[in-house]
């Protein structure tokens, strides 16, 4: 369903709502994790103002990763969805021209809604709009044309609203 990064929370919303996990994890790498038990976490909720604040920013932003992933899965062709993706990882990435994609191309398809045969035909949809890919590096030469193609909708693909 999603990947999280360094520092997040996760299954936070049944925490603080004592409440049945609806979700599980795997890492993709060796990781450190911190279990706090949710009964401890509650309480703190309780208990101090700022912390209960911090928690419910963070739930707020989570509900609205929600809602952008959503947005981009139904508003949009799975080609249009995955040139956003690179354009997304690009800039995490740094912004050059060529990046490395952060993990699989099965789990890649995955997350963007489509079979992994799919992706590779999306890969090759993307060639005239100067995208390039050797394995699991991405080249785009050609930003402009794929910006074009994309539409990137800060709506959907900023992060950081």
């Amino acid at each position: 369903m999603a990947t999280v990064r360094p520092i997040s929370t996760f299954i936070l919303a049944a925490t603080i709502k004592d409440a049945p996990y609806l979700m599980s994890a795997r890492t993709l790498e060796k990781s450190r994790i911190a279990l706090i038990p949710s009964q401890d976490v509650r309480a703190i909720f309780d208990a101090d103002g700022n912390f209960a604040r911090a928690i419910v920013t963070e739930l707020a932003q989570c509900y609205r990763s929600v809602i952008k992933a959503q947005k981009d899965l139904k508003l949009r062709t799975s080609l249009e969805r995955l040139a956003n993706y690179l354009l997304r990882q690009q800039r995490h990435a740094g912004g050059g021209a060529a990046f490395e994609l952060d993990f699989e191309k099965r789990r890649l398809a995955s997350v963007l809604g489509m079979t992994p045969e799919n992706l590779s035909r999306a890969f090759k949809g993307l060639q005239p709009y100067g995208v390039t890919v050797t394995g699991t590096r991405i080249t785009i030469d050609s930003q402009a044309d794929l910006e074009r193609f994309a539409r990137p909708n800060p709506l959907i693909d900023d992060f950081s609203t």
